[in-house]
């Protein structure tokens, strides 16, 4: 049967688009507390470091959206961001030009990912296992290649690019809406992003019906990997150095970034926008308490509730089908 006939099933647009603004409503609630608050949250400086500080978390909250909209998981996207910084600081002090060294290691995301997708269809292993293992694999691989130093990059020009702002919006956030916008389109207007939430609606019925599901898990890995190796292109421009230890923890941050946005980690719905708000929603709480000096632990406390809560009313929206 050919694919293009295939009635793929539909994300819920107006669930997505009411809970996009609900989200889009608590992020200016808590610009506008905060900036009473503590008037320097909303200096200039603040406001582009806040964006810096969301802007990396928010495209692997994407990459992971796609992932866990098939019912899946990626748990070494933390990994693949300290092991991307390590391949491009390599290459560009090797002398490669800065463009292929980009390409490069954006290639080495794309490989990894597509080693989740043979593992979770090819080997039978859950996704979570496979991840794991390579957020494991990776840390050691990358403090191997570094005898666990880390890598001075020195390149001024590829360093300045995550420090400068175009418009008077830093360059990072725009990295934002350069993935966002294509990552919009892919899921909400292409027949392979119905796929997507089509697979993790049930894989089965997908088969049935003529969806390649195993092609697509394969494409919602290599989407991860390749927006975690991107992240990792970046991070090492803003730090300025190649180190495998870095983004650790992050592969939660994005899961937390993409449930908070309205991704079921049950499947089968989930959006661009609300992981990209949610990345910003935690960045701003951060933040936030960062110029209140709330104990971090708080942070972490905060964060936990507001995906306990999330997770039990999509949990209770899901029974009430």
């Amino acid at each position: 049967m050919s694919t293009e006939a295939i009635p793929a099933e539909k994300p819920k647009r107006n669930y997505n688009a009411l809970f996009g603004l609900t989200l889009l409503a608590l992020l200016v609630l808590l610009w506008i507390i905060l900036s009473v608050a503590t008037p320097s949250f909303a200096s200039a400086i603040n406001i582009s470091n806040l964006l810096r500080q969301g802007s990396m978390i928010a495209i692997l909250a994407v990459g992971q959206t796609f992932v866990i909209i098939t019912g899946g998981i990626d748990l070494s996207v933390g990994a693949v961001v300290g092991f991307a910084t390590v391949i491009v600081a390599m290459l560009i002090n090797a002398g490669v030009p800065v463009f292929i060294a980009i390409l490069i290691t954006l290639l080495v995301g794309v490989a990894i990912g597509m080693f989740h997708g043979f593992g979770i269809v090819k080997m039978g292993l859950p996704p979570f296992i496979i991840t794991l293992a390579t957020l494991t694999s990776l840390r050691g691989i990358g403090l191997l290649m570094t005898n666990g130093n880390s890598i001075s990059i020195n390149n001024d020009a590829f360093q300045l690019f995550s420090r400068n702002s175009f418009l008077g919006v830093p360059n990072l956030f725009w990295m934002v809406i350069l993935v966002g916008i294509p990552a919009y389109i892919f899921l909400h207007h292409s027949r392979w992003g119905r796929y997507l939430f089509s697979v993790g609606s049930n894989a089965e019925a997908s088969r049935l019906s003529g969806v390649n599901v195993q092609r697509t898990i394969y494409m919602a890995y290599t989407l991860s990997g390749l927006c975690a190796a991107f992240v990792g292109v970046l991070l090492a421009s803003r730090i300025g150095i190649g180190n495998p230890t870095q983004a650790e923890g992050w592969e939660l941050q994005a899961i937390a970034s993409s449930v908070i946005g309205g991704t079921s980690l049950f499947g089968a719905v989930g959006s661009v926008h609300g992981p990209l708000l949610g990345a910003f929603i935690l960045a701003t709480i951060n933040n936030g308490a960062n110029l209140l000096n709330v104990n971090a632990f708080w942070q972490r406390i905060i964060t936990g509730a507001l995906i306990i809560v999330i997770v039990y009313f999509d949990g209770l929206r899901r029974r009430g089908k």
